[in-house]
């Protein structure tokens, strides 16, 4: 039965069996996908990665192909191609695959968040399908879950509709925007994750200068952190901003910022002034802080 309903699903090449690769092996193996092969840039990392898929789906461990990525020319025939390189390097293996000649045409589908499917145009000249796929989610793990994600989708429409079938298949939400909102869909993912874990660092920095280890600041703003997050999930922004820029205490702000300025934090003072405003302009009050940042 496994056999039968892994042949009814597309069988998979992975080019970039790196964390995000390698997760998305796993995850689309223990759904009873066949994936052909994994390609890295070494091979030693391309049989890692297959022997976390063979644990995910053990009965299917035999059928991968690890390979290094210059070996891309030795790929086996699959149907669908997902291209999980870093962005700078997906034009380079679109044009080698481009090189290939196999029975059918695949359907190609790359992980950049920031990136269209414009970047796999010559593949889309040849024939195949392409688009792309981009989970919210932040990958720091190889063997990390991806389930339950939201994805972005987009791409001609055979693409898109590859795409949708993978992210239902891993209890994920799939949305559409258009092709040439990649880049403000991304920067937008990066001020929700990325950004906030180098704000964090800034409050990291902040209590050494308290006193206090990096170590014991991570697990004494965690809490705080995620009580953010829950406020978040349930309340537009407005409703969920607490504390100093909500009341509007212009007293409380100055001495943040005589504090920040005599411990010499550049980075700290910069952030709390201009997301300060932000703050501001989130509770739509207009207060006397506002004049106060506008001074830092």
């Amino acid at each position: 039965m496994a056999d039968r309903k892994r042949k009814e699903k597309p069988e998979i090449a992975i080019i970039g069996a790196g964390r995000l690769g390698t997760a998305l092996a796993v995850a689309l193996a223990a759904r009873n996908y066949s994936i052909r092969a994994l390609v890295a840039r070494r091979s030693a990392s391309a049989r890692k990665s297959a022997t976390l898929v063979g644990k995910a789906a053990p009965s299917s461990a035999g059928d991968v192909a690890a390979l290094a990525a210059k070996q891309l020319g030795s790929l086996p025939p699959a149907d669908l191609f997902l291209i999980s390189v870093p962005d700078d390097q997906i034009a380079n293996v679109a044009a080698k695959l481009n090189q290939l000649e196999f029975d059918r045409k695949p359907v190609a589908l790359h992980t950049s968040g920031a990136l269209s499917s414009e970047v796999l145009s010559p593949l889309r000249a040849k024939g195949w399908s392409t688009g792309s796929i981009h989970p919210l989610i932040s990958v720091s793990d190889p063997t990390a879950s991806i389930k339950g994600a939201f994805w972005s989708v987009e791409g001609d429409a055979k693409a898109v509709r590859v795409a949708k079938t993978l992210v239902r298949d891993l209890n994920g939400d799939s949305f559409s925007i258009r092709t040439a909102d990649k880049p403000l869909y991304h920067a937008a993912a990066v001020m929700t994750s990325g950004h906030v874990t180098a704000l964090f660092d800034v409050a990291l920095e902040m209590l050494v200068e308290c006193g206090l280890t990096r170590q014991t600041a991570r697990r004494i703003l965690q809490p705080l952190l995620a009580s953010t997050v829950h406020n978040l999930e349930t309340k537009d922004p407005a409703h969920a901003l607490t504390g100093t820029f909500s009341r509007g205490d212009i007293e409380t702000v100055k001495r943040h910022l005589t504090a920040i300025k005599q411990h010499k934090l550049a980075d700290a003072l910069e952030l709390y002034c201009r997301l300060g405003k932000r703050s501001l302009k989130v509770t739509k009050k207009q207060t006397g802080i506002t004049r106060i940042l506008d001074e830092c």
